[in-house]
């Protein structure tokens, strides 16, 4: 790994953290190579890569989380012997759906996270730890990294006040008024409701 490499280029919490446990044990590829590290290579102390990761990362990810955004990364390795503690830092901005209208929005984020890998076999996998096959020795960070990033988005999102679509605005709008009007003992303005209020007067009387 080498010290600086520059690269130009909301998930439910349980859900991610489901496939944050698939992902240790089982490694799967992303086919994103710039974060596909060797661990043999590393020195002893800690290793430090950065780069950015703009829309083709998150293309290749291929998840309906997140479909855009502009991230700079921080991936700090450090070896000890045949374990490693790899700790990612991440700040910028994704591009998820708006909860209110559904429109695109951008959405900061601020996050870091740590995982633990060691070099051995299949047989010494724990589920806590990742294993690196020691005869290959390469760790694939695509998928923890973006896990690390759609954990960091916030279970609800929406736009700034004012910036969400108009046309749905309005259409949610004329519903929540319409739901506070029933709430409120508002009698419906449907004429065939009306005669039956009438017939409950009758059979009163």
């Amino acid at each position: 790994m080498h010290p600086k490499r520059q690269v130009s280029s909301i998930v439910p919490a349980r859900h991610a953290l489901r496939h944050r446990q698939e992902a240790r044990r089982t490694q799967p590829m992303s086919g994103f190579d710039t974060l596909k590290i060797d661990l043999l290579n590393l020195d002893e102390g800690v290793n430090t890569l950065s780069l950015d990761l703009s829309d083709d990362y998150f293309e290749a990810m291929d998840s309906p989380e997140v479909s855009r955004g502009n991230v700079h990364l921080d991936v700090d390795v450090e070896r000890l012997g045949k374990s490693f503690n790899i700790r990612m830092t991440v700040d910028g901005t994704v591009v998820v759906p708006c909860d209110l209208c559904l429109d695109d929005m951008e959405q900061p984020i601020s996050t870091s996270d740590t995982i633990m890998a060691k070099l051995g076999s299949n047989a010494d996998d724990s589920g806590e730890v990742v294993v690196v096959d020691e005869n290959d020795g390469e760790i694939d960070l695509a998928w923890p990294v973006f896990e690390t990033i759609a954990l960091a988005i916030p279970v609800r999102h929406v736009h700034d006040e004012g910036q969400c679509n108009p046309e749905m605005s309005k259409i949610l709008n004329e519903h929540s008024a319409e739901s506070r009007g029933q709430e409120a003992g508002d009698k419906p303005s449907d004429p065939r409701w009306s005669e039956l209020e009438k017939l409950k007067t009758i059979i009163k009387d």
